[in-house]
């Protein structure tokens, strides 16, 4: 396959990088180059500011209902070009061509779900004790939006950030990561061919000195968004508060607990872990890393775990759409990564009952992998994975399975399974987790999405992200 040169989009055009630097983007499938991108320089960042402040004077300005015509404009071009999306997503990060689907999904229903959520932020009366003044809390764009993107989920994530964006009145740069960079190109290309207003979207990648700090150290840019790891998010809020104040939405990394008591349906539980584990190759922030089984069942939750595990399938293609759930990891660091973190927790004493290598074939493909620890206190078990394998250990007692959850300094999702109330009151009540799953899970535009502890600030979807693109303004008249 390839996709042929991609350009920088800014100031609503398709254009080169102004030393006609490039840069090839490798397929993860098979380590073939895909396409090659407009690798953008210091001067290209400076201009896309430039183009993104004047953006956002235009854009902000516009009603409530012009701006939602845009918008679902662009939704509309998205859903009739998704085929080729879809392909772009599959080539560039190895997403399988059914998990392609959530990203399309994904993006269109951000689009018009913020383009509705925007039409009932309306002014807040605030009464005047006194009776001497009127007062109001009025809702305002923030200005000019950067989103640095992880590679996971490339349209997905960058959904979750345009959607608000837009329709709150904001302009936006998208900077999508350098290892799935394509789809966010070619959503540059849509927004030339509908002729979208010039600056408001605006899409580059770079090298960090050329584009990440100096879209940090602008003091135009009024908030930076994210979606990527704890340590990217402290680097980025560190670069930008050097110059000015900003606000910061980040959605950083996840750890999370997957805890099941001998009480809970235990099938269910095992096909919800098997699921959220890996799924997308176990690239997502909220996949289980730490399974805690209660003693009683340990032996019963892990050989049905590890059944249903040696049934992934493995691979890539529309062909294969019905059996395969796992593609290859997105690039080879993260192949070398998760070696690494397997190899450690060996070391640590943990038993391989299934996987724990790389597979045989073209491409960065590793097998799904279960490793058992019998010290549920190993030092392993508090790094994130990020990759296709499960941790399991065992617990005795709700104490002991709610200090373990809670044993890590990151904290976005978490699962618990039992049919005992009392138990799931306590969990809700004790988890340091910004979500907590109880006998299952769900995720959708419209409910919020967002972590507490070292995994960020702010919220994705529902209409609580709005409040990070908006200001608030109090308006006071006296009578």
């Amino acid at each position: 396959m390839d996709f042929g040169h991609k350009k920088l989009y800014i100031n609503g055009e398709l254009i080169n990088a102004t030393d006609n630097k490039s840069f090839d983007v490798v397929s993860p499938l098979d380590e073939t180059t895909v396409a090659t991108l407009s690798w953008a320089t210091k001067v290209d960042t400076l201009k896309t500011i430039d183009a993104a402040q004047k953006g956002f004077l235009y854009w902000s300005k516009l009603s409530v209902e012009d701006r939602e015509e845009w918008i679902l404009k662009l939704r509309d071009k998205i859903l009739e070009k998704s085929e080729v999306l879809r392909e772009m997503m599959m080539y560039e990060m190895g997403k399988s061509w059914k998990g392609s689907e959530e990203d399309i999904n994904s993006i269109t229903n951000s689009l018009a779900f913020y383009s509705e959520e925007i039409k009932n932020k309306i002014d807040i009366p605030i009464a005047d004790k006194e009776g001497t003044h009127a007062h109001k809390i009025i809702h305002q764009p923030v200005g000019v939006v950067v989103a640095f993107l992880a590679y996971n989920f490339p349209l997905l994530n960058l959904g979750f950030k345009l959607g608000p964006a837009l329709a709150a009145g904001c302009s936006i740069i998208l900077k999508p990561s350098e290892f799935s960079p394509l789809s966010a190109y070619m959503i540059g290309e849509i927004c030339e061919e509908i002729d979208f207003p010039k600056g408001v979207i605006n899409v580059i990648c770079g090298d960090v000195e050329d584009v990440g700090i100096p879209l940090c150290e602008s003091t135009i840019p009024k908030l930076i968004t994210m979606i990527g790891s704890t340590e990217t998010a402290q680097k980025l809020m560190e670069q930008s508060s050097k110059t000015s104040i900003k606000r910061f939405s980040m959605e950083c990394g996840g750890n999370a607990p997957f805890v099941v008591f001998a009480d809970a349906d235990i099938d269910k539980a095992v096909s919800d872990g098997v699921a959220l584990k890996f799924g997308n190759s176990g690239q997502v922030c909220v996949a289980p890393n730490r399974f805690y089984i209660e003693d009683s069942v340990f032996e019963k939750f892990v050989e049905k775990f590890v059944q249903q595990v040696k049934e992934i399938g493995i691979g890539y293609g529309k062909d294969e759409e019905a059996t395969v759930l796992m593609g290859p990891l997105a690039n080879k660091q993260s192949l070398k990564k998760v070696s690494d973190i397997v190899k450690v927790a060996r070391e640590e004493g943990g038993e391989l009952l299934y996987g724990g290598d790389r597979v045989e074939r073209e491409g960065y493909y590793y097998e799904p992998t279960v490793i058992a620890f019998e010290n549920n206190e190993a030092k392993i078990l508090q790094q994130e994975i990020f990759g296709p394998v499960a941790f399991i250990t065992s617990f005795s007692s709700i104490k002991e399975s709610i200090t373990l959850a809670n044993s890590v300094d990151v904290g976005l999702a978490s699962y618990v399974y039992s049919s005992n109330e009392n138990t799931l009151r306590q969990f809700t009540e004790e988890l340091e987790f910004g979500e907590v799953h109880l006998n299952g899970f769900k995720y959708d535009i419209y409910l919020p999405h967002g972590g507490i502890k070292n995994s960020g600030i702010g919220v994705d979807c529902s209409v609580f992200a709005l409040d990070d693109y908006l200001i608030r303004k109090r308006v006071t008249k006296q009578l």
